[in-house]
């Protein structure tokens, strides 16, 4: 399969290449530069598939110049044989809502699903090249301890993680900072997440640094995320679809993971609606409902996964309502830059097609995690509560699957706030308590940023 650019269709590249640099050179994302949907005889025959069958066949077409079939499937085995659920994920019911349980890795959120493949596919290169990758990622949270756990230890690689100070919960900053590896570098930024995304971005595009130290990046921007967080949609629906459509509601704050489910869609699964769930960040359910895609100012919330305003998966979308025209995606690109872009009515119309929004604020955020437990005896963390009230609010609870992210024990003032007591860690990560920390606090300074990066690499 060949790749292009969202702001370059000119260009090709492989899967390897689309892996390795994440972040296209002209500052575009990569996309498939043609997408093949199953048959429905296709679908039946997948529909019989156990979850590691069912990523195989999916994935597979899409990295095809990378490893073989064979090669693919031991991957995908050796990826999901540490996870806690028998198929990697779990259904539960919620009245007339499915759950999706996502959380059952090594880091308890769904990051861990792609990121433990992802992991293993540098591993995989780095068995045939020796050349040292470094690799960057901005985290709100979840996407930096699923990446360390799953290249921490390797050989030929070290991992710089840039979270926002003081803005994730003790839980989600410990999954990441406890770890005594040489390769695994937590850095600190005093800002908030897009901040850390910015930075990132700022490195891929300098062509001299990135090229230097071998840059690579893990974001939910690289493919490789995309396609692998697609399986789980297919799965959902093999296990409960009965034939027919179903919508996802996603707690959605880099618009990654709803993405992932819009190409499961342009794969051939039957899918009715796509609901974008935001917090009081809510760009993309102001863009998405009316098209203001005006970014504010971030504000802390208890669901800080989402705690975002440049939602960066967004462009993939724009590209396909823009026809994939890649100098249009290039100019809408630099107004969103400058914040001056409202979407078309008429891409408004093909965006509605697909998708759907609703925003939840702090105060409804803990009453539906409070009244989830009233209700079903059970605990869900606060960004699962925004999808399910997301749901809720729109009347599309029947016929519907909500994502469930994160363990709740992951976000205990949230929890605590809303039931007054808190969810434990699973036995198997309460040593993260125990463990010193190690992390550098480094201000909004790309240079001062780069400095660490570089003397960390040769010191």
């Amino acid at each position: 399969m060949e790749y292009i650019s969202t702001r370059n269709n000119s260009d090709h590249f492989s899967f390897k290449n689309v892996f390795l640099k994440g972040l296209a050179d002209d500052g575009g994302l990569f996309v498939p530069k043609s997408i093949k949907p199953f048959s429905k005889d296709e679908l039946n025959k997948l529909s019989s598939f156990n979850y590691n069958e069912l990523a195989a066949e999916i994935i597979f077409p899409f990295i095809g110049d990378f490893m073989t079939k064979e090669e693919l499937i031991s991957t995908v085995s050796k990826s999901y044989s540490n996870f806690r659920a028998e198929d990697v994920v779990k259904i539960s019911d919620l009245g007339n809502l499915k759950v999706l349980e996502l959380y059952h890795g090594p880091t308890l959120a769904f990051k861990d699903i792609a990121m433990q493949l992802i992991g293993n596919f540098y591993q995989y290169h780095l068995g045939n090249e020796q050349k040292k990758i470094n690799i960057i990622v901005a985290t709100s949270g979840d996407t930096g301890a699923a990446a360390i756990d799953a290249l921490k230890g390797k050989k030929n690689l070290n991992v710089f993680v840039l979270h926002p100070n003081n803005r994730i919960s003790p839980v989600q900053r410990r999954l990441m900072t406890i770890h005594e590896e040489k390769n695994v570098f937590n850095i600190a930024i005093e800002g908030n997440f897009d901040d850390c995304q910015n930075l990132v971005k700022s490195m891929f595009n300098d062509e001299k640094f990135s090229s230097l130290i071998n840059m690579s990046g893990v974001n939910s921007i690289n493919w490789a995320r995309i396609v692998a967080q697609a399986v789980y949609y297919f799965y959902a629906y093999f296990k409960i679809g009965n034939g027919q459509p179903l919508s996802f509601s996603v707690p959605t704050g880099n618009f990654g993971d709803i993405y992932a489910g819009y190409l499961a869609k342009k794969l051939g699964l039957p899918i009715d609606k796509l609901i974008v769930a935001t917090n009081k960040n809510d760009i993309l359910h102001r863009a998405i409902s009316g098209g203001d895609y005006t970014q504010k100012k971030v504000e802390e919330t208890n669901t800080p996964s989402m705690d975002i305003q440049i939602a960066s998966n967004f462009e993939r979308l724009l590209y396909d309502v823009k026809d994939c025209n890649s100098e249009v995606t290039k100019d809408v690109m630099s107004k969103i830059k400058n914040n001056t872009y409202q979407i078309d009515n008429s891409d408004l119309d093909e965006i509605k097609k697909n998708f759907t929004s609703e925003m939840l604020d702090e105060n409804e955020t803990i009453q539906m995690i409070k009244d989830i437990n009233k209700e079903y005896k059970v605990v869900v963390d606060p960004h699962t509560a925004v999808g399910i009230g997301a749901a809720k609010k729109l009347g599309l609870e029947q016929n519907c699957v909500v994502l469930s992210t994160a363990h709740p024990c992951k976000f205990p003032k949230a929890i605590e706030d809303a039931i007054s007591k808190t969810e434990e860690l699973p036995d198997s990560l309460k040593y993260v308590y125990d463990r010193e920390e190690k992390f550098e606090v480094i201000s909004n300074d790309i240079n001062k940023v780069k400095d660490y990066v570089i003397n960390s690499i040769w010191n």
